[in-house]
C-alpha cells in the first residue's frame, strides 16, 4: 500500500482539490493537500508573467472591505509563485506595513519620504519575510500630514508616479517587479488621487454586504475624471469580492448584483470570511504563510492566479508607460478638475455596464483639502 506522504505527493501535481483521489475527501486530509500545495509552490507552475510592469491601484473609499488584506495576500501569492512584486503602503495607518513584517515606525524610510521629501522609491524599499520575490514600501504616521505639505508642490499628483518610473529605470531587467501593488487609505484624498495617477489599473475589492455598495459609484466617476484629465491609461480592470459569507442570502444577493452590474470585471473567485485571514495580520504574517491551508489563503491563492492569467491577455501591447522607460518630466502645471460642471451633471456609465452613475457634487479639488 502506498504511504500517506507518497499519496500526498501525487495529488499534489493534481490541477485542483476536486481531482483529488477519494481518500482525500475528509476535512482535514484537504486542508493538509491545500497547505502542501502553498508551501511547495516553488515547486509547481509558476503563475504566468506579464509583458510589461503591472502597476495595481486597490482602491475603495469605504474602510474594512478589504483593501489591505487584499493587497498583502495577492502580492504574497504572486511572489510565491515565481513573479517579482513591489507593495506600496499608502495609507498612514501602515496595516499593509504590519501584515509584511516590515518597520514602520517613526523615522523609518518610507514612502513619506519618497512622495515629500528627496529620497527615491529605491531608498525606501524593504525586505520581506514572506518571499525574497516580495518587497515593500511600509508608510508611516508621517504620512498622515502628507495631503497638506504637498497642496504647495508643482505636479502634486505625479509624484507617486515619478516615483514608481524612477524606480523601475534605475533597476536591471532582470530585477524589475512584474507587479507594483499600491494599497490606498480609505478616502478618496490626494494621496489616492496619486495612487490613480500612479497606476495602470485599479483592482476594487466590494465586500459582500451591502453597505459595501454605496459610494462606489463616487469611486468610479473619480477614477473617469482622472482617466480623462490625468492619466488615461488608468481603468477598472478588476472587482474582487471580499468576506462572503456562505450562510447568507445577502452575500449572494451582493455577489449576484456586481456580477450583473460589472460582468467579466470580477473574479471568478471569492474571498470568503476566514477566521485566519484576520488574524494573520498580528504574527506579521499574511494567511499564506500564517495558514497555508485555510480556505482564505487557497482562495487568495486562486484569485492571484486568475489575476495573473487575465493580466496576459488584459495589458496591451501599446504601453503608454513601456517598463524601464525613463520618467517624463512634470508638466508645468497640472490643474485639478471639476467633477462636474456648473451647469449640472452627466451620468457616466460605469465600465463593464450599461448603467449609468451619477456624478459627485463635489470636485477633486474639495476631496483633498
Amino acid at each position: 500500500m502506498t504511504d500517506p506522504g507518497q499519496r500526498l505527493r501525487s495529488s499534489l501535481a493534481a490541477d485542483s482539490a476536486a481531482g483529488a483521489a477519494p481518500e482525500f475527501d475528509s476535512p482535514i486530509a484537504m486542508e493538509a493537500l491545500r497547505a502542501t500545495r502553498v508551501l511547495h509552490a516553488a515547486d509547481q507552475e509558476p503563475f504566468p508573467a506579464p509583458g510589461r510592469i503591472r502597476v495595481i491601484t486597490v482602491a475603495n473609499q469605504k474602510g474594512g472591505v478589504g483593501k489591505t488584506t487584499s493587497t498583502v495576500n495577492l502580492g504574497v501569492a504572486l511572489a510565491l509563485y515565481g513573479l517579482r512584486a513591489l507593495v506600496i503602503d499608502l495609507d498612514p495607518q501602515g496595516n499593509t506595513s504590519t501584515a509584511l513584517g516590515v518597520e514602520h515606525t517613526v523615522g523609518t524610510p518610507s514612502i513619506y519620504d519618497a512622495l515629500v521629501g528627496d529620497s527615491s522609491l529605491a531608498d525606501v524599499v524593504h525586505p520581506t519575510t514572506a518571499s525574497p520575490n516580495l518587497r515593500c514600501v511600509p508608510a508611516t504616521i508621517d504620512l498622515a500630514g502628507a495631503e497638506i505639505e504637498l497642496v504647495s508642490v508643482v505636479a502634486r499628483e505625479y509624484r507617486l508616479r515619478r516615483a514608481i518610473e524612477g524606480y523601475v529605470h534605475a533597476l536591471p531587467e532582470e530585477q524589475r517587479p512584474h507587479y507594483v501593488l499600491i494599497d490606498c487609505p480609505p478616502s478618496l484624498g490626494l494621496l489616492t488621487l496619486n495612487a490613480l495617477v500612479a497606476g495602470d489599473e485599479v483592482l476594487i475589492p466590494i465586500q459582500c454586504e451591502y453597505y459595501a455598495l454605496e459610494g462606489l459609484g463616487q469611486l468610479l466617476n473619480n477614477i473617469e475624471l482622472v482617466r480623462a484629465h490625468l492619466n488615461p491609461g488608468i481603468a477598472v480592470r478588476t472587482i474582487l469580492l471580499t468576506m462572503y459569507d456562505a450562510r447568507t442570502k445577502l452575500a449572494d444577493q451582493v455577489a449576484e448584483e456586481v456580477r450583473s452590474h460589472f460582468g467579466d470585471l470580477v473574479l471568478g473567485t471569492v474571498i470568503p470570511r476566514n477566521v485566519r485571514v484576520s488574524e494573520a495580520p498580528g504574527y506579521g504574517q499574511s494567511v499564506l504563510t500564517y495558514d497555508p491551508g485555510s480556505r482564505g489563503s487557497t482562495s487568495y491563492v486562486e484569485a492571484a492566479r486568475e489575476l495573473a492569467e487575465r493580466g496576459v491577455h488584459l495589458v496591451p501591447e501599446s504601453d503608454p508607460r513601456p517598463m524601464g522607460a525613463p520618467p517624463p518630466p512634470p508638466p508645468a502645471t497640472a490643474p485639478m478638475p471639476a467633477v462636474r460642471p456648473a451647469t449640472g451633471p452627466v451620468p457616466r456609465a460605469v465600465p463593464g455596464s450599461d448603467a449609468a452613475v451619477a456624478p459627485v457634487p463635489t470636485s477633486v479639488d474639495e476631496e483633498t483639502r
